[in-house]
C-alpha cells in the first residue's frame, strides 16, 4: 500500500511548514490517474498523524479527472482509466491532467 508512504510524506511536509503550530486541516489535490486511492489515504492519514501536531486534523481530498490531448488528431478528451487511447484510435497522447498530487492548503492555529 503506497498510500502510507505518500501520506507520510505529505504529513512530514505539512508539519515542517506548520513550524510547531497545530494543524486543523489540509486540502490535497489527488488526480484520478495518479493511482492513489483516496479512502486508503484517509485511513493512513489518521494513523500517521497520531501523536503529531496534525492529530485530529481534517483531510480534504479533491480528485480532478484525467484529460489528454491526442497528437494524432489534435482532440482533447477525458481519461477515465489508464487506457490512454483517443477515439481516433491513436495511442500517441499527452496526459494534461489527472496525475496531480499537491498540497493545496493547510489551516493552522
Amino acid at each position: 500500500m503506497h498510500e502510507m508512504s505518500i501520506t507520510q510524506s505529505v504529513v512530514d511536509a505539512v508539519c515542517s511548514h506548520a513550524a510547531g503550530r497545530h494543524v486543523n486541516s489540509v486540502k490535497l489535490q489527488v488526480g484520478a490517474l495518479c493511482a492513489v486511492v483516496p479512502d486508503s489515504m484517509q485511513f493512513c492519514f489518521e494513523l500517521v498523524t497520531e501523536g503529531t501536531i496534525m492529530e485530529g486534523a481534517l483531510l480534504e481530498i479533491e480528485q480532478p479527472p484525467g484529460a489528454a490531448h491526442c497528437r494524432g488528431c489534435g482532440t482533447d478528451f477525458a481519461v477515465r482509466d489508464f487506457v490512454l487511447l483517443c477515439d481516433c484510435g491513436s495511442a500517441d497522447v499527452d496526459v494534461v491532467s489527472g496525475r496531480e498530487l499537491r498540497i493545496m492548503s493547510m489551516e493552522v492555529s
